[in-house]
């Protein structure tokens, strides 16, 4: 019985090992509260009047937020890659609505869908979206 008990014991802990480069439930990014208000009359927000850009947000999230304009709406996401361990190349660089971690895959993303434009790899997590909210010329981001 003591037997029977260490082995249920070793599957138990050796299945909920998670140190996996390729985590399958998308548990890289840390539940980071976000609370941001931009004020889009500020130079360094200009790019968002215009449909088709994004700007970037340091010290915020896990690696940043990216706020998109669609023209329409505008969009939050977290910059971190869900599919890296966070390092120094998985934050996103957005280019107007992608963004493109800086890790050797070179994994872009759709700032509007928050999914992967090309999925090679079987990978299956897509970017932590933010709650935005308009108010004059004032974006409330958060969590």
């Amino acid at each position: 019985m003591k037997y029977i008990f260490s082995f249920f014991c070793f599957i138990f802990l050796y299945s909920c090992s998670s140190n996996s480069v390729d985590n399958r439930n998308c548990n890289f990014l840390l539940d980071i509260g976000v609370n941001l208000n931009i004020d889009l009359s500020l130079p360094q927000y200009s790019q968002l009047t215009f449909a088709g850009n994004s700007v970037y947000i340091a010290n915020a999230g896990n690696a940043g937020v990216i706020v998109a304009s669609t023209g329409a709406d505008f969009l939050a996401w977290d910059a971190s890659d869900p599919n890296h361990i966070p390092s120094s190349c998985s934050a996103l660089v957005p280019n107007g609505l992608f963004g493109t971690c800086g890790c050797d895959d070179g994994n872009t993303y759709n700032l509007v869908t928050g999914t992967l434009e090309e999925n090679n790899d079987g990978l299956r997590c897509t970017l932590r979206n933010y709650r935005v909210e308009k108010n004059g010329n004032t974006l409330l981001i958060y969590n």
